[in-house]
C-alpha cells in the first residue's frame, strides 16, 4: 500500500505516459508512410476493372470504398518526429479495436471496448513514452515498477481516454483519405502489382522530393490496400486488411490489471 502522496505522483506519471502514447496514433501513418522496396509487376486481371478510368477516378472509387467499410487492420512501419513507429491494430467502426504498438525498442500492446482502454507496455516503451513526455527521472522506474508486466485500465472521461479513444476511431483514421481533392490531378497510374497475392493498380503521386504510391485492390471492393512514402522527412508504409471482420475484444483478467483512476487513493492498486 502506498501513501496518497505517492499515489498523486503515479497518477500524474501515468497521466503524462498515456498522452506520450496517443501521439504515435495510426492516424499520422495516412500522411507518413518505410519502402518496402520494388515488388515485381503483375498482370492486370482481365478485363481492367478501371480500363477508361483516370487516376483521379480511381481514387475516387478507392477512397469510397475504404471510408464504407465497417472494420480493418492496418500494419506497418512510420517515422513521426523522429521516432520509428511499428502498428498492427485491428479496429471497427464501434469504436473497439486491439493490436500493439512499437516505438522504437519498446511496444506496448492495445485493447479497448465498450469505452475502456487497456494497454500493456514492455519497460523500453513506458520509459521512451515518459521520458519523451518529460516525466522526471526519479518517477519513471517506480511507474514501470507498477505498470510493467500488467494492463493499464482507463476508463472513460478519464485523463488520456479520449486521445486513446481516437487511435480505435475508424471513421476518423480514414478522415483523412482523399482530402486533397486538388492533389489527385497529380496522379498517374504505375505498374500493375500484388499485394499478398492480390492484385492491386497503383497511383503515384511525386511532390516536393516525395512520391507516395497508393495502391488499390482490382478484385472485389477497391479498397485501399497499401500506402507508401519515400523521399520525404517521415516515409514509411501502411498495409490495410481483412476489411469487414469483426475484431472480437476481451478484456484482459483482472489480476493482471492497474486501474488509473485508482492510482491517485490510498489504495492498492
Amino acid at each position: 500500500m502506498r501513501s496518497q502522496s505517492s499515489h498523486r505522483k503515479l497518477r500524474a506519471a501515468a497521466v503524462a505516459v498515456v498522452a506520450a502514447v496517443a501521439v504515435p496514433a495510426p492516424a499520422a501513418a495516412w500522411a507518413a508512410t518505410t519502402p518496402q522496396g520494388p515488388a515485381p509487376a503483375v498482370a492486370a486481371p482481365t478485363p481492367d476493372p478501371f480500363d477508361g478510368l483516370t487516376p483521379a477516378e480511381i481514387a475516387d472509387r478507392a477512397v469510397d470504398a475504404t471510408r464504407s467499410a465497417h472494420s480493418l487492420r492496418m500494419t506497418g512501419q512510420v517515422v513521426s518526429e523522429g521516432q520509428d513507429l511499428d502498428v498492427d491494430l485491428s479496429v471497427d467502426d464501434q469504436g473497439s479495436c486491439q493490436g500493439r504498438i512499437g516505438v522504437d525498442e519498446g511496444e506496448a500492446e492495445l485493447r479497448r471496448l465498450d469505452g475502456v482502454t487497456y494497454m500493456k507496455g514492455d519497460a523500453a516503451f513506458w520509459r521512451i513514452s515518459m521520458t519523451a513526455e518529460g516525466v522526471p527521472e526519479n518517477q519513471i522506474d517506480p511507474v514501470i515498477e507498477l505498470v510493467e508486466g500488467r494492463w493499464l485500465k482507463i476508463g472513460p472521461g478519464e485523463a488520456g481516454s479520449a486521445d486513446l479513444a481516437e487511435v480505435c476511431d475508424l471513421d476518423l483514421l480514414l478522415d483523412d483519405l482523399g482530402e486533397d481533392q486538388d492533389g489527385s490531378a497529380g496522379l498517374t497510374r504505375g505498374p500493375d502489382r500484388e499485394i499478398d497475392g492480390d492484385p492491386v493498380a497503383t497511383l503515384v503521386e511525386k511532390e516536393s522530393g516525395e512520391t507516395t504510391t497508393a495502391s488499390v485492390a482490382q478484385e472485389g471492393k477497391p479498397y485501399i490496400r497499401q500506402v507508401v512514402s519515400t523521399g520525404g522527412d517521415e516515409p514509411g508504409s501502411m498495409t490495410l486488411s481483412e476489411f469487414d471482420r469483426p475484431v472480437e475484444v476481451t478484456a484482459p483478467p483482472a489480476d493482471e490489471i492497474v486501474d488509473l483512476s485508482r492510482l491517485d487513493t490510498g489504495t492498492s492498486a
